[in-house]
């Protein structure tokens, strides 16, 4: 009796270049946990190792950089995807890497572009030299850059202390090349969390959502840029990616285990009815 042939499921592909992180929080675990509950699948190339927890990074041992795009060329040479997405990078060669993998075997593709800079607990995770060449090489082919306001403030070299701020840095980081900037407000005070959308086409949105006490907020960045990720890579509008994206992180921080005795990591694990738009 012959096999029954694989069957083909059509399933958006979603291909990560980022760091792991041993807790589980963040970096690529979190990258997989989200794509894999909004219904994607989900892809690695991994950058850098780490060992870290909720208190804080304890080492980084970096991957080649010829190894890192071996990782993404195998993927896109075979399984292929339907958006990429960037999280730590660490240095100038690895973003470079990355850069000409793109341009060559990813052309056209969606990439999201989350600049990880420093870890939750303050450990700086990209060099000067990987800066540049992040804004030289990686913004331009990005199809959304996701950056806080510290990384903001890094990029564009402004102070950023209100909404119109927001507005402010994503018309400047804009003018590095990307096609668009969320500028998230998470960092600013207040009982709203504000995030300001932009497009280089002009389209200009704003998110508002109750400011979540806790401190289980490992891992945002990196779990809100994946779930974008996954719904460009469905094929939702920017626009509707964002929302889908920022209603499974704020469920995520609601629902939060409470492990470690620092920044906690978030509740990937639950479910998030949400239309297509």
């Amino acid at each position: 009796m012959k096999p029954a042939a694989p069957r083909e499921i059509n399933k958006p592909r979603v291909l990560v270049v980022a760091g792991s992180d041993s807790g589980g929080g963040a970096g690529i675990q979190a990258d997989i946990k989200t794509i894999t509950m909004l219904g994607g699948f989900a892809m690695t190339a991994v950058t850098a190792l780490t060992a870290q927890n909720t208190l804080g990074v304890d080492e980084v041992q970096a991957v080649e950089p010829r190894f890192v795009a071996q990782q993404m060329k195998s993927v896109l040479t075979d399984l292929g995807a339907d958006a990429i997405k960037t999280g730590m990078l660490g240095s100038a060669r690895v973003v470079v890497a990355v850069a000409d993998t793109c341009e060559s075997l990813g052309f056209g593709l969606p990439l999201i572009v989350d600049p990880v800079m420093v870890a939750k607990g303050g450990a700086r995770l990209l060099d000067q030299g990987a800066l540049d060449a992040l804004v030289l090489r990686l913004l331009p082919l990005a199809s959304v850059l996701t950056p806080n306001v510290p990384e903001a403030e890094i990029l564009t070299g402004m102070r950023i202390e209100s909404v119109r701020d927001l507005e402010r840095a994503a018309d400047a980081l804009l003018a590095l090349g990307p096609s668009a900037v969320l500028m998230k407000g998470g960092h600013l005070t207040g009982d709203t969390v504000v995030d300001v959308l932009r497009t280089a086409d002009g389209a200009d949105y704003r998110f508002e959502s109750p400011r979540i006490a806790s401190r289980s907020t490992h891992g945002t960045g990196c779990t809100l840029a994946s779930a974008i990720a996954a719904g460009v890579a469905e094929g939702l509008t920017l626009h509707g990616a964002v929302a889908r994206a920022r209603d499974y992180v704020l469920r995520a921080i609601e629902l939060a285990p409470g492990l470690g005795r620092g920044h906690g990591p978030l509740e990937f694990a639950h479910p998030l009815l949400a239309t297509k738009s």
